[in-house]
């Protein structure tokens, strides 16, 4: 089945899709929608009303208690539609609210389970200004131009009932001129449509931007990088200002246009109206109420062409925020459970080449990982150990070649259950702008008592450290941990890791970018954490897995060596090479 994307959708499709998401609050839309029609309905009383006046109040001797009416009947009519308007607009509100809420949700659910692949394709910026962004947009589509549609378009449709019922000949005359606005909104809703997609475009380039340079700012100051990056960011800015300023043409165009060819009906009306009176076709009444109801009409026929510009606006935004919802979630075709592995792991003639990549990461790769054995993987840069640790929990699926766990393809089992059973470490630790407790007792681990915690921060040598905080474990450690050091936040890592307690673990450089002190106290914590469990082990610095089990020596994606310290440098092959190297450069610390 073929999966039509958002952007093939006509305005029709992409509008009644969006309706689906004001479904669930159907009746305080319902409540909005006959506040708004009750509102609108009372417009065509006032010239209705002017009529009489005219007609009666003035022409006539009225009884002495009529001078009372009309103002009475004015005040309740104002009062009447003000307190509907409020009700109509407050529960349109609500409900707009409720879908923007509802979209960012839906928009977050689908993020969190989107391929790692999907994530490599576009940039962070751009996601973040879809889910901040473009959905705002959709509101003014889904809600705030319903309320101008039914509003207006009940008030038009009463106002011409009465101009009709005043004189058919002259409303025919605004009529023609139907067509005409018509043809001038379909025109310049293509613009607006496509000037609204470059928008938000340029708007996540604008995020983007500011992103890299809030998270780089010391790359930024130290590299002199300022005049380069207020450049490229003036660049998006201003292009963002261009599309603006072509939005603006476009929308304010439209008006004048529809009020240009209003005022010709209007112009015809009057002479007509003049001509009729004059031959007494016409009272004074009918004509005031006649003029009064067309000039009321002007207003609300304005806002309906006006109205357009945010509907393309916010058709504009559901395109983007319905290309993110309508992304394939991450593959798990996996049936097997596996609730604790031994750890037996095989790569079997494992082949994979990322998307845009010339060769392949893998090529034929075999090798087999024993329960609680600690296998190393080492090589130049690109050589495919990382790519290794993105296969195993099934970040990537590989081209050809079969993974197996305890004997079950990797593919077999369900992703919960296979990532269950795998911790993962790496030198780029990842924390959130909470506690240091919930950081450690994160994802399937919050539910954790707080022994556990203690335990597990005690075992990677971070306890010290964490009641020397201002608060303790209950410390907010910022955006990305900035508040801790290197090796405080690679053992909080470390803690998280032992808390989950899975029987595979894989360690990506762990302690590459860290200091001599800190390196040893994370690998006092690491050591803990190896015990018991099977351990890839990825590493450049060969100081780090000379005790290793076994070492796996890969380059240009193949297995060239595999073997222990002391065999391969006994062989005098590729890792005898490269630990000269390292050595000679500066005893393993390169």
């Amino acid at each position: 089945m073929t999966t039509i994307s958002p952007t093939q959708l006509s305005s029709k499709q992409l509008y009644l899709r969006l309706l689906t998401y004001v479904r669930p609050y159907w009746l305080a839309f319902v409540v909005a929608i006959g506040c708004m029609g009750l509102s609108s309905v009372v417009e065509p009383i006032f010239p209705a009303m002017m009529k009489g006046l005219l007609d009666n109040g003035f022409a006539q001797h009225a009884a002495s208690n009529d001078w009372l009416l009309y103002p009475l009947a004015i005040v309740g009519i104002f009062v009447a539609r003000a307190i509907l308007s409020f009700i109509g607009d407050y529960a349109m509100s609500w409900v707009s609210n409720h879908v923007v809420a509802n979209l960012r949700q839906a928009m977050f659910e689908r993020i969190v389970q989107l391929p790692t692949g999907y994530f490599t394709a576009n940039t962070s910026g751009r996601l973040m200004s879809r889910v901040a962004y473009d959905v705002g947009g959709v509101a003014g589509a889904a809600t705030g131009a319903i309320t101008t549609l039914v509003k207006d378009s009940l008030s038009v449709i009463g106002l011409l009932a009465w101009l009709f019922y005043l004189n058919w000949k002259l409303t025919l005359v605004a009529v023609a001129m139907v067509p005409f606005i018509a043809l001038a909104v379909r025109v310049f809703s293509r613009r607006l449509r496509q000037i609204s997609r470059g928008i938000q475009q340029s708007q996540g380039a604008i995020t983007e931007v500011l992103q890299e340079a809030i998270e780089g700012h010391k790359v930024v100051k130290v590299f002199g990088g300022q005049d380069f990056e207020v450049r490229r960011f003036a660049d998006v800015v201003q292009k963002q200002r261009r599309l603006n300023m072509r939005g603006t043409i476009a929308a304010a165009a439209q008006g004048p246009i529809v009020q240009f060819f209003a005022a010709i009906a209007l112009a015809t009306i009057m002479g007509v109206a003049l001509k009729q009176a004059s031959s007494e076709q016409t009272t004074v009444g009918d004509f005031v109420s006649f003029i009064t109801a067309m000039l009321m009409l002007l207003a609300p026929l304005k806002r309906l062409t006006d109205v357009n510009t945010p509907i393309q606006r916010g058709l504009a935004a559901a395109e983007s925020v319905f290309e993110v919802i309508d992304q394939s979630r991450e593959p798990d075709s996996g049936t097997r459970l596996l609730e604790r592995a031994d750890g037996l792991i095989e790569f079997d003639s494992v082949t994979f080449s990322y998307p845009t990549a010339e060769h392949p990461a893998l090529e034929n790769v075999s090798f087999s990982v024993s329960p609680g054995e600690c296998i190393a993987l080492v090589g130049q840069s690109g050589g495919g150990k990382t790519t290794i640790a993105n296969l195993l929990p099934r970040f990537y699926l590989a081209n050809s070649g079969a993974i197996r766990i305890d004997n079950i393809p990797i593919q077999d089992i369900r992703l919960s259950d296979l990532r269950k059973n795998i911790a993962f470490v790496s030198q780029d630790v990842v924390l959130f702008n909470d506690t240091v407790a919930a950081n450690i007792a994160y994802g399937l681990m919050r539910d954790a008592s707080r022994e556990e915690i203690i335990a597990a921060a005690t075992a990677a040598h971070a306890l010290e450290f964490i009641e020397a905080m201002p608060d303790g474990f209950s410390t907010m450690i910022g955006e990305k941990g900035v508040k801790l050091s290197g090796g405080q936040r690679q053992r909080l890592a470390i803690a998280r890791a032992l808390l989950k307690d899975a029987p595979i673990l894989v360690l990506d450089e762990a302690t590459s970018a860290l200091d001599t002190e800190s390196e040893r106290m994370v690998q006092h914590a690491l050591d803990n954490l190896m015990q018991s469990r099977t351990t890839l082990v990825i590493a450049h610095r060969l100081s780090t897995i000379e005790n290793a089990d076994r070492i796996i020596v890969l380059n240009k994606g193949k297995v060239v060596e595999s073997g222990t310290h002391a065999e391969l440098l006994a062989r005098d092959g590729a890792y005898a090479t490269l630990y000269r190297i390292q050595y000679t450069l500066g005893n393993g610390d390169s």
